[in-house]
């Protein structure tokens, strides 16, 4: 059962919501239907998409730390076969309390032996054989612009912004809410932004076994699959919690690390605290801190705060960087996903204009075919302008958070507070 509630009630958000018309009837089969909807609380009902329906039991409970199911053999071959790749360190903490960041009482040594981020924002592992953490971006004067926790129940008017803008980001999807929303999950490959993985159910992944690890993973790519269809080779740790084991499971299925410079806090549902740390983001570009190299923001499509703010500061951010573009872009990675016929522009194409790239391919019967375009637009998706000047405590739209389990869970984790041996 999914409970559904409006996040600004739970933090006392303030501000003038948008006027909404009355809901009228909507086609909730289609991801060009679901993306015609306006009214989130329409948005975030429930609905069934017959092919998750029809899955449900190949996948961990939503929400919950993922296991290797039962019988599974397809996951249980995979996880034997990196086996040799996962270097003995053990999980940090003691569950349950670990898995919502609470490490009291775990002794670690302050020489940071396994890279183990929450300790000291590690990024460069110290184990041979493992990348370095994706932290900045390579071009001068840009920003690597995305969202973790998505795909959000109520989405639509912030996504319309962003294809208004002819803006493409890089989403990082929970597996859990893509079970959840899959026709929100396959609006984001419509709309032509990268979509990497951010875990199953949102944990503290170094609290983690091994095999659970692995089952966050695992059933997080199955899932995008399934809905979106492709595989991703990106991912970001929820709270930045990885060490050097957690990264060599991620890179022995595929995934590279993605972290971030800057931390909008907007999470914490603070509007004065999000656009105190935005400016500081802005005073930093504009002072010619990233004149050399480019640099990664962390932002959420979590509430109706967070997705906000970002329409509110998008401005802003234009005028203060040269570029806003996906990470990928950035980096030049011109193959996001594992399967053929999927592209990202290369950092010159986007920036000349083109920020599509080719989507050719077919989801559960569906034929998706997207040609390189200079903006984004489609005749199924209506866009919404919105005023970019920010004003602290603002509602540009009405959006509603990920349905209540969720955020609770992630709330959670939040409050639970990172505490360092």
């Amino acid at each position: 059962m999914h409970l559904w509630a409006s996040l600004s009630g739970l933090l006392g958000l303030t501000g003038a919501l948008a006027f909404l018309p009355p809901a009228v009837a909507q086609d909730r089969t289609t991801e060009e239907g679901e993306a015609q909807i306006t009214d989130p609380n329409v948005e975030c009902s429930p609905y069934t998409y017959p092919p998750v329906a029809q899955a449900e039991n190949q996948f961990p409970p939503t929400w919950t730390v993922a296991t290797i199911l039962p019988n599974d053999t397809a996951a249980q071959n995979r996880y034997n076969s990196i086996q040799g790749q996962i270097p003995n360190i053990s999980p940090k903490g003691t569950q349950p309390q670990s898995l919502t960041g609470d490490f009291s009482g775990f002794s670690y040594p302050s020489d940071d032996p396994d890279c183990w981020w929450t300790s000291s924002h590690c990024d460069y592992p110290k184990m041979p054989g493992i990348p370095i953490d994706i932290t900045t971006v390579p071009e001068p004067g840009t920003l690597g612009y995305g969202f973790d926790d998505g795909p959000n129940c109520g989405h639509n008017v912030f996504y319309d912004f962003l294809q208004s803008q002819g803006q493409t980001a890089t989403m990082f999807y929970i597996g859990s809410n893509i079970m959840d929303f899959p026709l929100e999950a396959q609006r984001a490959l419509a709309d032509g932004h990268e979509v990497c993985v951010h875990t199953w159910s949102h944990r503290y992944m170094t609290a983690l076994t091994n095999e659970q690890a692995f089952a966050e993973f695992y059933y997080s790519l199955e899932m995008i699959k399934l809905v979106i269809g492709v595989t991703p080779t990106c991912w970001r740790p929820p709270y930045g919690d990885v060490d050097d084991r957690i990264r060599a499971i991620a890179q022995a299925m595929g995934l590279r690390t993605i972290i971030w410079q800057y931390d909008s806090s907007d999470w914490l549902g603070n509007a004065t605290v999000t656009n105190g740390n935005y400016q500081a983001l802005i005073d930093a570009a504009t002072s010619g801190t990233f004149n050399d190299i480019g640099t990664i923001f962390l932002t959420h499509e979590l509430t109706n705060l967070t997705m906000s703010e970002a329409i509110n500061w998008y401005g802003n951010l234009t005028s203060a960087f040269k570029h806003l573009v996906p990470v990928g872009v950035a980096l030049n990675v011109t193959k996001p996903y594992v399967e053929d016929g999927y592209t990202l522009p290369t950092f010159a194409q986007y920036v000349n204009g083109t920020h599509v790239g080719s989507i050719v391919g077919s989801v559960n019967g569906t034929t998706i075919s997207t040609s390189a375009s200079a903006t984004i637009s489609s005749a199924s998706h209506t866009a919404t302008t919105t005023s970019s000047t920010p004003t602290a405590g603002t509602n540009a739209a009405q959006i509603l958070p990920i349905n209540s389990v969720g955020w609770l869970v992630i709330t959670a984790a939040l409050v639970g507070g990172i505490l360092s041996a």
